[in-house]
């Protein structure tokens, strides 16, 4: 956790000391000189200015989070300071207590309408000055919270808008049919048992069950295609905030029996076992296992579903310098020019010549995780013959 940094500006540096002491800090000697004096202590990180001027040139460097103010400095006086600073939007949050000896309520009354938030009279206390530090950075601790949930809340709002208007063209009318149809299939089946379940012998039970699990998987399938496009639109909201998603950070060892394995499972299941063809090259990727994985499954998915049976799925991955470049290649339906330029969520083409499963969301995953990480992304096809879909994803040296 970062430690508050507090700016104290007096012309006397033997002020900066006093502080320094009371709040039990001692001064560092390998700081930056341009600081004049620096201390740290596993709560506080202090700043020395020696005038007005400097102390609004320290904001950007030092960024407090709270500063000490002298009222009675040469030059540009503490108040004039501290209105200065109010007086800028990026540091209107910082809280001000005014250090001084002033003690007329008229002057306190110009310390408050210059923006002052507290104040220490002189000479100071040492347990006063350490309740209002805790205070004031309390307050500002308050507000960055505040401000960091509704930054999160305004990207939240934005990702709805964009990716409903994204979805907008086809979701009403593919999302409803995938919905809909392992929805009847269980409530169908559900029903046939309660009506029959007396008259009807264990296998046929068994049969019945099979078709309400198939539904619901498919159900469970579609809704975490969803999660996952969600999540994947909020870690890119986070990159465009400065905030570095978490699974980015995640390395992964790319394992080519790990990967294998999965992939055959799935092929098999298909009845497309001896179809799948791998050929891969290990690598240490910046990449969650979990969404290597989802890249995987849902380009052979994709390429199974859109090839004949008997057909080859070749799956090749090679290091090449910096990058790991993987490769699936099917010798199936092929897509156009404008069908590749049109991949996205719910986006499916040709639906009615070829009866298909599925939301069309598989390209659309992968192409959202492959850039969050840092990788490339392209399609080379020919219409009705072959399509290969290329990665380039970043190798994380050790």
């Amino acid at each position: 956790m970062k430690q508050p940094c507090i700016l104290i500006v007096d012309d006397d540096p033997q002020n900066f000391e006093v502080i320094e002491t009371l709040l039990s800090i001692g001064v560092s000697k390998d700081l930056p000189l341009e600081a004049d004096a620096l201390g740290e202590h596993q709560d506080y990180q202090l700043y020395y200015a020696a005038s007005g001027q400097e102390a609004i040139e320290f904001l950007d460097i030092f960024r407090p989070d709270l500063i000490l103010l002298d009222v009675m400095m040469p030059g540009i006086g503490g108040i004039e300071v501290c209105r200065r600073i109010k007086a800028m939007p990026k540091w209107q949050a910082v809280p001000i207590i005014i250090v001084t000896a002033l003690s007329t309520k008229s002057d306190l009354a110009k310390c408050i309408a210059a923006g002052a938030n507290d104040f220490i009279s002189k000479p100071i206390s040492a347990i006063e000055l350490r309740a209002r530090v805790h205070s004031m950075l309390r307050i500002k601790q308050q507000y960055d919270n505040i401000q960091t949930l509704s930054r999160i809340q305004n990207n939240t709002i934005n990702i709805l808008e964009s990716t409903l208007s994204e979805l907008h063209g086809n979701l009403a009318s593919n999302l409803a049919h995938e919905l809909n149809t392992p929805l009847n299939g269980i409530v169908g089946t559900v029903s046939f048992l309660k009506s029959y379940l007396e008259n009807m012998d264990t296998s046929e039970v068994r049969e019945m069950l099979d078709l309400v699990d198939r539904s619901a998987r498919r159900l469970e399938n579609l809704t975490q295609k969803f999660r996952v496009y969600l999540e994947l639109e909020l870690s890119a909201s986070q990159l465009s905030t400065s905030q570095q998603p978490r699974f980015i950070s995640n390395q992964t060892r790319f394992s080519s029996s790990t990967i294998e394995s999965e992939l055959k499972t799935y092929a098999y299941k298909c009845d497309r076992g001896n179809d799948l063809i791998l050929e891969l090259e290990e690598a240490n990727l910046a990449l969650s296992e979990r969404h290597l994985s989802i890249i995987f499954r849902e380009l052979v998915e994709n390429a199974l579903k859109f090839s004949s049976p008997a057909s080859i799925v070749k799956v090749t991955s090679q290091v090449a310098g910096d990058m790991l470049n993987l490769s699936v290649h099917d010798s199936g339906r092929g897509m156009t020019e404008a069908q590749i330029a049109k991949v996205g969520p719910f986006m499916q083409f040709e639906r009615e010549v070829h009866e298909q499963q599925g939301v069309g969301m598989g390209l659309k995953l992968v192409k959202k995780i492959v850039k969050l990480a840092g990788g490339q992304f392209w399609i080379n096809s020919v219409y009705q013959q072959e399509t290969t879909v290329n990665i380039a994803l970043p190798i994380v040296r050790n």
